[in-house]
């Protein structure tokens, strides 16, 4: 088990074990953001990491994995349930060493914690 929901595809996601999403379109609530490069999952903190290709500044961001609303596998897309713009303002990835360590993923993972579920309001 995966130390909490952020961190594993939600139920009825569309996610298929085993089934590689890299190349796949990850697209947000306000378009499309780049592509999967490849996903990781160290220390049971699975993940995306997506190329934005020039829409970052050609780099590339963390996503857990609990963030995927939907893995379209016909189409080859992938949908968040965040905006870019959460995205965005994710703790930067800068090196391919920060998907392996812990301190870097679990600020990641607080930071998705911390946005409002998708289809509710804020307080």
């Amino acid at each position: 088990m995966t130390i909490d929901g952020i961190w594993a595809y939600a139920p009825g996601s569309g996610h298929v074990e085993g089934h590689d999403p890299t190349g796949y379109a990850v697209v947000t609530a306000d378009g499309t953001l780049g592509h999967v490069e490849r996903e990781a999952g160290p220390h049971g903190l699975r993940h995306l990491v997506v190329d934005t290709g020039v829409w970052l500044f050609g780099r590339s961001a963390v996503v857990p994995v609990g963030v995927v609303a939907r893995v379209d596998h016909a189409d080859r897309k992938v949908s968040l349930a965040c905006t870019g713009e959460d995205v965005k303002e994710a703790p930067r990835f800068r090196t391919d060493s920060e998907t392996t360590d812990p301190a870097y993923l679990a600020a990641v993972g607080d930071h998705y914690r911390r946005l409002t579920p998708r289809g509710t309001t804020p307080a």
